[in-house]
């Protein structure tokens, strides 16, 4: 090895395999194929290494944010050392992280990005010739030649062409096939593609002599990037000429928009047809397209197992949610954990959709074996999931092509201003007033959690961490101090601040001033908090409970306002007690929103609440009218048991830390107070129980859809029966509405679906 000034850096994938698996009533009665269960896939096992080669240490340092990325380090002749960038490509990129234990690289960057390390003098990095093509993100792009596509954001129809040096050149059609263009239409982020008029092309390439790439590509369809197909045949080199094209054209894509980021917008579509029930979603994601992958089999929702999960995989889970290709393939819960059983896939490459694909048997997947997966962005190499080049990428502050998307679509401009760092600030929208474009503040009246995970998702930061109504103390820019939006309400799921509901140009903050504007402070991570359910049924009996028994839980307003007529010495509350196991399958500890020097103390019980309502207990009737309730404060937080290696880090006793440590969880059990519902005025009848977590939204989860649980609950006046419990969203549609409009048990025997 030869050793040189410079240095670079490699970005790597952590990418395992698995595509699992999914299956609707409906389709169970297609055909199965037995092969696929009999003989057990082949295992993996890495070639040996002959003695007399060298082994040569490989690390990534540098102010890294992630394991996965860093300075590429050798360890050679007894120090360690850089690499240097000439003549670095992807393909050595691949060579480090494969090396590292991880499947491919994601990207590399130059110019010593993490630092130049400690080391005297880098090495030179000589990788072997290659046949695939060596080009990365921004040296390909989607050229629009008509005048109808250039109007457009984002583009989706044009040349394809490939950056040389400082010149782009259009890549001859010759040997140019429909699964070139589908790799081509994946990569920037459109799920497919679609014919186009070649009379209108041949008419502009016959006006003007076009540069063309000396290559061609040889795709199969199912590559996440170009840089993954193989070089095709060598175009005619004509000596004269230099390189040309005899008798083709350049290539052309068209490519199909997903729903969400089509031309139209998905409001006109949604007023010509009812959409269906998704067959598979993503949750837990901090960024459009990215997630935890969730299947429909049997009117329930489930995660997928990671066997098999692997880029090929992921795209088509992508592809069906109308994203392109995926950039990549996250195994081991890491954007948290199942809500449900996990089938596991056998075979997935073209298809189209993932009930296309086969599978093998369901089962419960271990915690580490989920499946995440996440469309291609536009270069921003971030998080788990993202959506490439001409697709909006959500990921980044500043981001042209994102500003550029959200200014056609309902003035969407917002950026953040005046706090320590780009992750927090006051928020500054960009709107439109008297003709003009001008930078104003949204006013922090009632604005809350749910509005700033909007302005974090907008931004591409990850999650809300913290919203704050007034931002004072933040000197945002001197030009944007006049409030322009007001009254927003959001429901949560909006791609951007100005899709919430607000007052539109009729401005009204009772606050007024730069003193309350409105800020957030973002974070990549959250904690995601999930009820037990199978524990609330297995634990739910009646008491009968003396009011002498309960004087601190009136003083706590545990008990229903009858109590308060209650004979305190002869009489009795009856009392609906179950436990409570509250897991943190988030990706951040689950912390209250106040510190310890906020918290208030309880002399009857003798403990501090850190959150004055932590969770909800609602007895429904079938209605939906509210005839019992309960509510339980967070006077303990802790971690009662934790998975596998992970430690605890919260517990209670002495004045100590509160909270919930990500993959521990907390258990409420049903002898401590509160921990019930006074049914004491319910007559007997069928209702609907009840359970939510963190009702006010006091600290930010990644996903609330989750925080509720329900059951069918049957009271004959002496006995109670608890049954169909499930958190929210892990029924379908159609399934939720049986279960809320069912008719009641006819005998005692509790049947299961």
């Amino acid at each position: 090895m030869e050793r040189r000034g410079g240095s670079c850096l490699c970005r790597c994938l952590a990418m395992l395999a698995l595509l699992p698996a999914l299956s609707l009533a409906q389709y169970e009665s297609w055909p199965r194929y037995p092969e696929y269960f009999q003989e057990p896939a082949p295992e993996y096992h890495r070639p040996q290494v002959p003695s007399d080669v060298a082994k040569i240490q490989l690390r990534l340092a540098g102010q890294k944010r992630k394991h996965s990325e860093g300075r590429v380090e050798v360890y050679y002749d007894g120090q360690w050392g850089t690499v240097c960038d000439d003549d670095f490509t992807i393909h050595a990129a691949h060579v480090v992280c494969r090396e590292l234990g991880y499947v491919e690289a994601k990207s590399w960057t130059a110019s010593s990005s993490y630092g130049k390390g400690e080391g005297k003098s880098p090495i030179s990095f000589h990788p072997l010739p290659s046949q695939n093509m060596n080009i990365q993100v921004e040296d390909i792009r989607i050229r629009a030649i008509l005048s109808a596509f250039r109007k457009r954001t984002p583009v989706t129809e044009g040349y394809v062409e490939v950056k040389e040096g400082k010149t782009w050149k259009q890549i001859c059609d010759k040997h140019w096939t429909a699964k070139n263009s589908r790799v081509v239409c994946g990569m920037f982020g459109f799920p497919g593609e679609k014919t186009y008029n070649t009379k209108v092309y041949k008419m502009f390439a016959a006006r003007k002599k076009q540069r063309y790439w000396p290559y061609s590509m040889d795709c199969t369809g199912t590559e996440a990037h170009i840089s993954s197909c193989k070089l095709g045949p060598q175009v005619s080199l004509d000596p004269v000429k230099n390189v040309t094209c005899e008798n083709g054209l350049p290539a052309v894509v068209s490519c199909v928009p997903g729903q969400v980021f089509s031309p139209d917008g998905p409001s006109r579509f949604r007023k010509a047809y009812k959409p269906e029930q998704p067959l598979v979603r993503l949750r837990g994601g901090a960024n459009v397209g990215e997630g935890r992958v969730e299947v429909l089999k049997n009117g329930e929702w489930g995660t997928i197992c990671d066997d098999k999960w692997d880029l090929v995989s992921a795209s088509v889970v992508c592809r069906e949610l109308g994203f392109g290709s995926a950039k990549e393939a996250i195994t081991g819960s890491r954007l948290g954990q199942d809500i449900g059983p996990s089938p596991c896939r056998k075979e997935c490459g073209r298809e189209k959709s993932t009930f296309d694909v086969k599978w093998a048997e369901r089962r419960r997947c271990s915690r580490r074996e989920e499946a995440e997966g996440a469309p291609l962005d536009n270069g921003e190499h971030r998080l788990q999931c993202e959506m490439r080049l001409s697709f909006p990428t959500f990921l980044t502050p500043g981001n042209s092509f994102m500003e550029d998307w959200f200014s056609t679509n309902q003035d969407g401009l917002l950026r953040l201003n005046g706090g320590r760092n780009p992750y927090e600030g006051r928020v500054e929208v960009l709107v439109e007033r008297n003709g003009s474009l001008v930078w104003g503040m949204v006013c922090g009246e009632n604005w809350g959690i749910v509005e700033a995970m909007v302005v974090c998702r907008q931004l591409g930061l990850g999650f809300a961490s913290n919203a704050f109504q007034e931002t004072w103390y933040w000197h945002g820019n001197i030009n944007a101090n006049k409030v322009v939006m007001s009254g927003v309400k959001c429901s949560g799921t909006e791609l951007s601040l100005a899709h919430c509901r607000h007052d539109g140009e009729d401005v009204a903050c009772p606050e007024g001033g730069a003193r309350y504007g409105a800020g957030v402070a973002c974070s990549e991570t959250a904690p995601d908090l999930v009820l037990n359910a199978e524990i609330v049924q297995q634990s739910t009996y009646l008491e009968d409970r003396p009011m002498f028994m309960l004087q601190c839980a009136m003083e706590e307003n545990c008990l229903s306002a009858s109590a308060a007529q209650t004979n305190p010495t002869t009489g009795y509350r009856r009392l609906l007690r179950f436990s409570s196991q509250i897991h943190n399958n988030g990706q951040s500890d689950f912390r209250p929103k106040n510190g310890r020097h906020a918290w208030i103390w309880h002399d009857c019980h003798r403990h501090y609440h850190s959150m004055e309502v932590f969770t909800h207990y609602d007895l429904l009737n079938l209605n939906g009218t509210k005839v019992a309730e309960g509510h339980k404060a967070s006077f303990c937080l802790e971690d009662t048991e934790c998975e596998g290696d992970i430690q605890k880090s919260y517990e209670c006793a002495n004045f100590g830390e509160q909270g919930i440590t990500m993959g521990c969880w907390d258990m409420y059990r049903h002898d401590i107070d509160c921990q019930w519902v006074d049914i004491t005025d319910v007559p007997p009848g069928e209702y609907l129980f009840q359970v939510v977590i963190n009702p006010n939204y006091e600290v930010a989860e990644s996903d609330y859809t989750n925080n509720v649980m329900k059951c069918r609950t049957r009271y004959d006046g002496h006995r109670i029966w608890m049954y169909n419990c499930h958190i929210g969203g892990s029924f379908s549609e159609e399934t939720e509405k049986k279960f809320e409009h069912f008719s009641g048990l006819i005998n005692n025997q509790i049947s299961r679906r």
